[in-house]
């Protein structure tokens, strides 16, 4: 498929670096382009030729293989669709390459704004759990261009709507979009544009899944859906008939089951499902709709919840002190997702703020009005966020620390520490990106996780 073309790498990071490898190694011509001349220099010797800061694919080229970074915008990319010349990501790359494999393995697809990582975790623990050789891969971990090459019987991929727009036959066993609120604007430039990119994921599918209780969810698998496709819906509420959900406090399939419209297979039990929270129920039976798609039997469903780790930065208790509950929830980037975190808990102090990415406040802040002690602010859009509070959370006492990295995040805890009472919740939910005041959002779970244990143990600096 790859042999004798001229492929141009756009990008050599982590999936320029996969790229190349997999493209040299079936015989392609490979030139590899990056504004980094240092970065690109870390690929010498993988067979390619490296030109920094092309703005035109060289004369010849066939096909341009962009990071998933790039904005549709990049001179280089805008040149090369004005040439005629075809650009993919690396994600379609895989699967173009994963069709000449003898046994590929089968795709089980994820993406939404929220609760992915979660999701093809529960996921794969599900499919180990059933005895299938599976791994969680794409925009988490291992790149999916690296994974399709390692002999797996299914692949849990998560996929990133940067991702999805470069891909046009990607076509998994089964897929689901989890929920779409506006996210990566800066991006995509509007929210129809960022959902087309996200419901491009069915657009081959066998199996398409849907969360009944987010309308994106179900447009996009309404608009995209192709004909004879299956269709299972899943829901915080009893299901329907080719549906899953919840019975009391019982996750329930009624889709895969020997007779949907009459039988169901209970699952597992809500209390059992963690992390906690509704939003994470609909990850875990989002998960189990895919799983279940592929044929995993209920009992393994069950076994894989209850074996699955959280991953790091993700509604992580770090303790409890003082009958008060620290909990990094540091990668709820968005407001949807923060506001999933915030409505796990009843009362809450919450540790917000970051860069927004033009995403609008308003809706979160009224929707968890009622459940918040006290709210600290800090990072680049904490005015703005300081603005939503003031017009639907007036009597919420707002503290604001200036910038400065772990400085301000102790800072923070400790603000945060003397709002909380017994039975309380400090909260890190950031509602926004992290790269104002830190390396990642990693980093700044850190540095909350940091922050707590120095409180507790009273090594804290208490002059503010």
């Amino acid at each position: 498929m790859f042999a004798g073309r001229n492929v141009l790498v756009a990008g050599a990071g982590v999936t320029g670096r996969s790229a190349v490898r997999a493209l040299t190694e079936r015989g392609a011509r490979v030139t590899v382009t990056d504004g980094d001349a240092g970065r690109l220099a870390e690929l010498d010797g993988l067979g390619a030729e490296l030109i920094p800061g092309l703005d035109a694919p060289p004369a010849g080229t066939d096909l341009v293989v962009t990071s998933p970074g790039w904005r549709p915008t990049a001179p280089l990319l805008v040149a090369a669709a004005t040439a005629g010349i075809e650009v993919i990501g690396d994600v379609e790359l895989a699967w173009r390459a994963s069709r000449d494999l003898p046994d590929p393995a089968t795709w089980l697809a994820v993406t939404g704004t929220n609760g992915k990582t979660t999701t093809v975790g529960m996921l794969e623990s599900m499919l180990r759990a059933g005895g299938v050789h599976a791994l969680a891969c794409g925009n988490i971990g291992l790149p999916v261009l690296d994974a399709v090459f390692e002999g797996y019987q299914a692949l849990a991929v998560e996929l990133s709507s940067f991702q999805l727009h470069w891909s046009s036959t990607l076509a998994p066993h089964a897929s689901v979009v989890l929920n779409l609120a506006e996210d990566h604007l800066d991006w995509h430039g509007t929210l129809a544009e960022y959902a087309a990119a996200k419901g491009t994921i069915h657009a081959h599918s066998s199996v398409v899944v849907h969360n009944a209780d987010d309308p994106w969810s179900v447009r996009l698998a309404d608009s995209y859906a192709p004909a004879g496709a299956q269709r299972v819906g899943f829901r915080l509420d009893t299901p329907r008939p080719g549906e899953l959900g919840l019975v009391e406090d019982l996750l329930i399939d009624r889709a895969y089951g020997p007779d949907p419209q009459s039988s169901a297979d209970e699952l597992i039990s809500a209390a059992e499902v963690r992390p906690p929270g509704p939003h994470n129920l609909a990850n875990a039976l989002a998960a189990a709709a895919l799983a279940r798609a592929y044929g995993v039997e209920p009992g393994a469903v069950a076994k894989g919840l209850r074996e699955f780790q959280p991953g790091a930065h993700r509604a992580v208790e770090v303790g409890e002190f003082g009958g008060v509950r620290y909990v990094n929830d540091s990668k709820a980037t968005n407001p949807h997702a923060a506001a999933g975190s915030l409505l796990a808990h009843a009362s809450v102090v919450w540790i917000a703020g970051g860069q927004l990415k033009g995403a609008a406040v308003d809706d979160l802040v009224e929707v968890v009005a009622g459940r918040l002690r006290g709210v600290v602010l800090m990072g680049a859009d904490a005015p703005v966020i300081a603005a939503a509070l003031a017009r639907h959370a007036p009597d919420v006492p707002v503290h604001r620390v200036a910038s400065g990295d772990d400085e301000a995040m102790n800072e923070a805890v400790l603000v945060a520490s003397d709002l909380a009472r017994p039975g309380d919740v400090v909260l890190l939910a950031p509602a926004g990106a992290s790269l104002d005041m830190f390396r990642n959002y990693a980093h700044r779970g850190d540095a909350f996780a940091d922050a707590v244990l120095a409180r507790a143990t009273g090594s804290a600096d208490d002059g503010r």
